[in-house]
């Protein structure tokens, strides 16, 4: 195995300390007694606890990780079947067009995403009196449309290197499409689903902008509380609830790192 060079080791060392050291700072003053956020005292719990006492933050956090799990499941479904639609069928006049139109959402500013479905969300309940309020469901449509692009990427970049000669093969046994596509297809495209459907659920739980247009009272996320607070004052709560998410999604990231590694090994007959 050929060994790193010396400089390519401290172009490492400098881009993961520019990239960590602001997390690691956060995570270090979530287990300070200070009642200043980025002022360590002493070491304490106090701030953890008043997360859980905080009914305001908690609602909050959990109304984002609702929106995220529901935004990201939808996005992966619809991204999925774009995807399958875009890939799996022949060529047809229009077909580069759309796969354009699909991932327009990656390169337009989230502020005209966000603007533009309010005004249609306006544009719709004076016409069908549907949705009677901005909430949770106008959160997670707009989410899904903001995300999909990116679940419809990943699952078409899979598909263009899949074996076609399987599904063929299968065919030609007997099975029916149904099962060739469930035991088949999605055993081959878990990994890409699965990185579909966190980078989804990562960019949900992080938007701000198109979530500030859909919401309404009652569904306020937890990017919208901070950002409100920071005007009048962070509490170091916010440190302590941000250290909670950063061992969550640890944690999924190092699930479905042992996941696609026990994929990868050889079945031993």
């Amino acid at each position: 195995m050929r060994r790193l060079s010396k400089t390519v080791i401290t172009f490492l060392i400098f881009g993961y300390a520019f990239l960590f050291t602001p997390i690691l700072f956060l995570i270090i003053n979530a287990f300070s007694a200070s009642e200043i956020p980025s002022i360590w005292t002493s070491f304490s719990l106090r701030w953890f606890e008043a997360v859980f006492e905080d009914s305001e933050l908690t609602r909050a956090a959990l109304t984002s990780l609702e929106i995220a799990c529901i935004s990201a499941t939808g996005a992966v479904i619809l991204g999925g079947l774009a995807a399958f639609a875009t890939t799996n069928t022949s060529s047809f006049k229009g077909k580069s067009f759309l796969n354009t139109t699909i991932i327009m959402p990656i390169v337009m500013p989230e502020i005209i995403v966000g603007f533009s479905l309010l005004m249609l969300f306006m544009a719709i309940e004076n016409a069908f009196g549907w949705p009677k309020e901005r909430g949770v469901m106008t959160v997670v449509i707009g989410h899904i449309i903001a995300t999909m692009a990116y679940v419809h990427i990943t699952i078409r970049a899979r598909l263009l290197s899949f074996d076609k000669s399987l599904e063929e093969a299968a065919l030609n046994l007997g099975a029916k499409p149904f099962t060739v596509f469930f035991k088949i297809k999605i055993p081959i495209l878990a990994r890409s689903i699965l990185s579909g459907w966190l980078l989804a659920f990562t960019l949900s739980l992080d938007d701000l902008v198109i979530a500030s247009f859909l919401t309404g009272p009652g569904s306020t996320t937890l990017p919208i509380l901070i950002f409100s607070n920071v005007r009048v004052g962070v509490t170091p709560a916010i440190n302590a609830l941000a250290t909670i998410f950063i061992l969550i999604v640890a944690l999924c990231l190092i699930i479905a790192f042992l996941m696609m590694k026990q994929s990868k090994k050889p079945e031993i007959n």
